[in-house]
């Protein structure tokens, strides 16, 4: 698409000498873009939508990459990428081979760190801000929503730099809540005052005028600047983050260039890290999105004109939110738990009918899966729906508080396997892994709904640490046969035998059908692993293990271990994605180029 301004933006030195009519175009041009690629590709839209102005202003005061600028989870990145060289890259976002729908340092050196997963960008900024200051100079922005606010990481991080000398910025992205309520006529006059530039020049000439005067001046200074904190403190209260050491500017519409860059330059002057709150609107410049910014988080593609249509095709995890919400009619114990991804999980069903049992802790799963603990211990069945990258950082919690006291938490492990287009940061690849080397965790990876549904039943009344993994999407059912105990076994009598689990299984289905001499052995619970799974693979003379994961710590990897350990003799093949993060691209583009489609499975097991 041609554009007036948007095709000559080679860089964020481009927009530096516009002018204001020239800065509402641009504004226009990439909102334009970038519903256009969305709608094609799918994406993350409302976020970004809402942080094209806030980038623009960004840009136009700091010097990138000299000056660090990281968008937190990259949800809000999209307008960056586009004011940083990658205009003509744009069509590919999300694509196989495209750029990432993330920052990504090896795609561009504007992108200075890895943002796919939230609440980290604090802490990568103020590492390379800490850095700059040593070596080159430089400054580093973090750019936070209030959504990933909510992850504790990021408090430990503002606790950290807090206080401390150095110009060091963050800027809290607010669409949503407020974090400090002034009311009435004098803050909105102390609030318009402090965010003038001449204010803030009186300020540090008053201040350095003081100090200069002989003996007295330092103690004059101080009282005088004791007697306007204490002053500040009666009209605006401490927020937060003045509590923890910072300069705080703002709040400021985060739709007003040209107030944010008066906001940006006045942080840029001061030694001590500065926090600027910008309110800011989600999904601006879309009708469809700013009225229902949820729905319009992370989108499939979809048509401009009409806007994101309901889908009547049920997922995975929209069969978890519907069992789930049976159990709890069932069974006043049973509760659900979400990290800020309700209507990702399935679990919007559960919130509207049990409210009192529904709990949406925040991006914050460490802290979920310890309050899930806790629930349990004192006597209810709490179930928490999260993605499976996502849990990865709640390992430690998963470890020492339920594992060790085998408390019987249960987790509903969603995108477990490849998702697509998200790409390294959301694959589900690792679950399995890091999951299996927890002594008292027993997983379980459903291969259709009704195996879902009735996993999930079973997993109510059973005394055990239950994890059970299911893929994005939908089923593919073709498969009706019986699913208890350990394994399912698929039998043509034969010397050969495909092992696998999960969504893949329904593949392994299909290639029998162009085998011989092959049997299809179904791990129904995938660990830990039965004797009598290991007993029945000596049986045979070829095992085939099909796994969609990693191949370091996987069940194909412990179920080799434990037939070598019998002395099993014969041919034993893993095919896995290996040891690596696997890329955007389509699910099927993924299973067929790591061998796990029904192609791949017809020519290596029938060679």
């Amino acid at each position: 698409m041609e554009y007036k301004i948007l095709n000559n933006v080679i860089s964020p030195e481009s927009i530096k000498k516009l002018n204001n009519d020239e800065i509402t175009l641009l504004c226009d041009e990439i909102r334009n873009e970038i519903i256009d690629v969305v709608s094609k590709n799918g994406g993350h839209l409302a976020s970004s939508l809402g942080a094209v102005e806030l980038t623009i202003a960004l840009h136009r005061v700091f010097s990138s990459p000299k000056d660090a600028i990281i968008f937190d989870v990259g949800h809000q990145s999209y307008a960056h990428k586009l004011l940083t060289g990658r205009f003509e890259k744009f069509s590919t976002l999300r694509k196989e081979g495209g750029i990432s729908g993330f920052m990504r340092p090896d795609e561009s050196e504007h992108d200075p760190f890895v943002t796919g997963h939230s609440s980290n960008s604090i802490s990568a900024a103020y590492g390379i801000y800490k850095a700059k200051s040593m070596l080159d100079g430089g400054t580093a922005i973090a750019v936070i929503g209030d959504g990933a606010m909510t992850g504790g990481m990021a408090y430990e991080a503002l606790n950290n730099a807090g206080g401390r000398k150095g110009n060091f910025i963050v800027v809290l992205n607010d669409n949503k809540m407020s974090i400090s309520k002034n009311v009435g006529a004098m803050p909105r006059a102390f609030t318009k005052m402090r965010n003038r530039k001449g204010y803030h020049k009186m300020k540090f000439a008053v201040s350095s005028l003081l100090l200069k005067l002989p003996l007295v001046g330092k103690p004059i200074h101080n009282f005088v600047f004791s007697i306007k904190e204490s002053f500040k403190r009666l009209v605006y209260k401490n927020n937060i983050f003045t509590s923890l050491g910072f300069n705080y500017l703002g709040p400021v519409n985060g739709h007003d260039t040209a107030a944010m860059e008066r906001l940006f330059t006045i942080a840029k002057s001061y030694n001590k890290p500065t926090l600027v709150h910008v309110v800011t609107t989600k999904g601006k410049g879309y009708s469809y999105a700013e009225s229902q910014p949820k729905d319009y988080h992370g989108v499939s593609s979809f048509d401009i004109d009409k806007g994101k249509g309901d889908s009547d095709i049920k997922t995975y995890s929209d069969i978890a939110g519907e069992t789930l919400c049976e159990l709890a009619s069932e069974n006043k114990k049973v509760c659900a738990i979400t990290a800020a991804m309700t209507e990702g999980t399935g679990l919007q069903y559960f919130a509207s009918k049990y409210k009192s049992r529904f709990f949406d802790v925040g991006i914050a799963e460490q802290h979920a899966v310890t309050f899930a603990a806790g629930l349990a211990s004192g006597g209810m069945i709490p179930y928490f729906a999260v993605y499976s990258s996502f849990l990865q950082r709640g390992y430690d919690q998963v470890l020492h508080d339920a594992a060790i006291a085998n408390v019987p938490i249960k987790l509903l492990v969603d995108r477990a396997g490849i998702v697509g287009d998200d790409g390294e940061s959301h694959q589900g690849l690792f679950d399995v892994a890091y999951l299996s080397t927890i002594p008292n965790v027993n997983i379980y990876s459903p291969c259709y709904y009704g195996e879902l549904k009735k996993l999930i039943r079973d997993t109510a009344e059973k005394d055990e640490l239950s994890v059970i993994r299911y893929p994005r999407g939908v089923e593919k059912d073709n498969f009706n046969g019986d699913i208890s105990g350990d394994c399912t076994v698929i039998s043509q009598k034969g010397s050969k035998a495909i092992v696998t689990y999960g969504r893949i299984f329904s593949n392994a289905v299909d290639a029998q059908k162009d085998l011989e001499n092959t049997d299809i052995i179904k791990l129904n619970k995938i660990y830990p692993v039965s004797d009598k799974i290991v007993e029945l693979l000596q049986n045979y003379k070829e095992i085939y293990f099909f796994e969609e994961g990693v191949l370091s710590g996987g069940i194909a990897e412990h179920i080799g271990c434990r037939l070598l350990e019998k002395g099993y003799d014969g041919k034993y093949s893993t095919h896995t994605v290996g040891n690596e993060f696997v890329g955007a691209s389509t699910i099927q583009s993924a299973l067929k180029k790591y061998k796990l489609d029904v192609e791949s499975m017809i020519e290596i097991v029938g060679k």
